[in-house]
């Protein structure tokens, strides 16, 4: 059925598309009357915060240099026909067999396609708007066929090349030429062609500057499809691969912190409605961003410390910061990092979590069975051959509860626990909470038992992270983060706008209970002691060799998580979650929610099981004394998993300062969001 399905929508598409070429000689009808010039109208686009107050100003005036074809080298000209339309010197204007394939490969669920030639693209970037309906596509179509018939294929071709937007304000080849590499087009060479090729796509996601590794590998497809295409050999491709670019160091990079969100706003603006009425239409654009929560994210970042600047003049470690109200999924605050590069750690960085994704083995725990009160057995374990997990304090503690075992973080019981409830059933729910990038299949699939201890194959970012643990803060209600709630045009008409669309995708009995237990981490875990005088839950998060450290934590009414790491996978000087992570994200909420009612955690009706009476039995006792007197003379550093399979965790309360002893009322005090009198520095070691 799917697959006449498939062949009747496909042959409808093609029938239009072809009863629009019988119509050709009406296409003139279509074609704007300025054919032979575009209007600029100069006029800058305004962002405004939550509370409506302008906040920043665009450009009025793009870079546009228009250069002529003999100017643009051939294999410059080959790099985009490769991987934008390498038909385009055989169609009249609409490529019918592409337009099928990529309709094929998008209705066989297959990587999404786009069919538009070069001379289609050209149309509707300069005679019309981003606007996403088959009435554009129709006079896109037409002007296209006009193109073809007015002008030769090398006069639409540098047209086009002199057109499309490479993000930051450049438009067209010899600007872009200029910005990213301080050369003009003709003195390119393919690494650099291929390069500048793979930002039209994604001006944002493929920009060296703000996500090299992306643009990297996109780079590499654009020289594989001139190598697949004839237009280059084999060894130019591999040398062009090779080749380590040199990018230009003039271009100003903003220091303002907003700066990151404002790219983020800018990029999807441009994907709206297109980068010509971002820079030229006098828009008005709305955003999530509260101003006093921006300030407050901007001043913890005094807890980040400072090791060595590396090769590219980054002091390092760098951070990212996202704060998300959970009930709108609005991006409060962002922090990308220290402000120096435009690569924006907060989407684009995709880190391993350690210990911080081991709520969602808990949470999975709690839908099948479990309680926080339900035992497990701490004790060495073989769970595939040669791999045994370890605990950071080189001991086994026997019998345990869930609740203890989750705010101690100790690892052998999540394993354990992962074993019980399953793999997948946990990727699952983390897929569900907003998680995107997990490996379901393959060689390197997350569907293993290291992934319980945050040892994924990709990772994870901070922006998904935080809008995850929100859907424990709202007892299992998922809301899509938002940074750009609405776009307006000069004449007032809504162009876009977002709302937000709460679903519920955990059950609110798990979500409370995991929140529970992960109150704790912040009264007597590894958090222990850096409560924010009101009800807060939170994980810490360390990965092997102190590469990254995380803390995400939440109240009722926000959510933020907070990473801290070297772009360099470098050491951090025994960097733990409970460090710096930890000292910023308290910095913050504590600031963020000064003028926030406390409000607690919703109970939907659960009852929370006391800590059970546990007895070790005798040998277990033994042991653990056994390990207990060692444990200072040989201390161990302790970390997360990694993809390499070495396992250790969050430090347990044990191996951190000495603190007194709290009081059971100070205890309850500090769950019930009262403020609580401690001697405990506010940032931890």
């Amino acid at each position: 059925m799917f697959k006449v399905l498939k062949f009747i929508v496909i042959s409808v598409v093609c029938l239009i598309i072809m009863g629009a070429s019988v119509l050709y000689g009406f296409s003139s009808l279509f074609a704007p009357p300025n054919m032979d010039e575009t209007l600029i109208p100069d006029a800058a686009s305004q962002f405004y915060d939550i509370n409506g107050n302008a906040i920043y100003t665009t450009l009025s005036e793009e870079r546009r240099v228009p250069v002529t074809i003999d100017k643009i080298p051939k294999h410059v000209q080959r790099a985009f026909i490769a991987i934008e339309d390498n038909r385009f010197y055989e169609h009249g204007g609409i490529d019918y067999r592409g337009t099928a394939r990529a309709l094929l490969s998008t209705l066989s669920g297959h990587e999404v396609q786009g069919g538009s030639t070069i001379t289609q693209q050209l149309a509707k970037n300069a005679f019309l708007t981003q606007e996403r309906s088959i009435i554009r596509k129709i006079k896109e179509a037409f002007i296209a066929k006009e193109l073809e018939h007015k002008y030769t294929k090398d006069e639409i071709l540098t047209m086009y090349l002199n057109q499309i937007y490479f993000g930051q304000g450049a438009y067209g080849i010899e600007s872009a030429s200029m910005y990213y590499f301080n050369k003009h087009v003709q003195n390119l060479d393919i690494a650099e062609a291929a390069t500048l090729a793979a930002i039209p796509k994604s001006p944002n996601y493929f920009n060296p500057f703000e996500n090299p590794k992306e643009s990297k590998n996109r780079q590499e497809l654009v020289i594989d499809q001139m190598v697949k295409y004839g237009f280059i050999s084999a060894a130019d491709g591999n040398a062009a691969k090779a080749e380590k670019l040199v990018f230009s160091t003039t271009h100003k990079t903003n220091s303002d912190p907003r700066s990151y969100f404002f790219d983020m706003i800018t990029q999807k603006v441009i994907e709206e409605v297109g980068a010509d009425a971002l820079y030229k239409g006098g828009l008005k654009i709305y955003t999530t961003l509260d101003p006093d929560m921006q300030k407050a994210a901007e001043n913890a970042m005094k807890h980040l410390p400072g090791y060595y600047t590396d090769g590219k003049k980054l002091t390092q470690p760098q951070m990212a910061l996202v704060a998300v109200d959970p009930h709108t999924g609005y991006v409060k605050a962002m922090i990308g990092g220290r402000g120096q590069d435009k690569f924006n750690r907060a989407t684009l960085a995709v880190r391993q979590p350690g210990s911080a994704f081991k709520p969602f083995v808990y949470l999975t725990a709690m839908q099948n069975g479990y309680s926080p009160a339900s035992v497990i057995e701490d004790k060495e374990e073989e769970f595939s051959p040669g791999w045994k997990p370890q605990n950071s304090d080189r001991a086994w503690h026997g019998k345990v509860s869930l609740r203890t075992a989750l705010i101690r973080s100790i690892n052998v019981p999540t394993v354990k626990l992962a074993q019980e409830v399953g793999v997948s059933k946990i990727i699952a729910n983390a897929e569900k909470m907003g998680i995107s990038t997990l490996v379901d299949s393959g060689a390197y699939s997350d569907s293993n038992l290291a992934m319980a201890l945050g040892g994924l194959s990709k990772g994870v970012n901070p922006l998904e992270m935080a809008s995850a643990y929100g859907v424990l803060a709202t007892n299992g209600m998922y809301c899509k983060p938002i940074a750009l709630l609405k776009i307006v045009d000069r004449e007032g008409k809504v162009l876009y706008e977002a709302k937000p669309n709460p679903k519920r995708v955990i059950d609110a009995e798990s979500a409370y209970l995991t929140t529970n237990m992960l109150q704790d981490v912040l009264i007597s875990g590894t958090a222990g002691g850096m409560g924010i005088g009101r009800p807060a839950a939170g994980k810490t998060g360390t990965t092997d060799t102190y590469i990254d450290a995380w803390f995400v934590g939440y109240t009722p009414d926000l959510s933020t998580a907070v990473w801290v790491g070297d772009d360099n996978n470098k050491s951090m000087n025994r960097m733990y979650g409970s460090g710096a992570p930890l000292s910023i994200w308290h910095d913050f909420m504590v600031n963020a929610l000064a003028s926030t009612p406390r409000t607690g955690f919703s109970n939907p009706g659960v009852a929370v099981p006391p800590e059970p009476e546990i007895k070790q039995d005798d040998k277990d006792k033994d042991k653990d004394n056994d390990k207990d007197k060692d444990k200072d003379k040989d201390k161990q550093a302790p970390a997360s998993v990694t993809t390499d399979g070495n396992t250790a965790q969050e430090p347990v309360v044990s191996n951190q300062p000495t603190k007194r002893k709290r009081s059971m009322k100070e205890r309850v005090n500090e769950i019930m969001g009262k403020p609580v009198v401690s001697n405990q520095p506010t940032t931890r070691n």
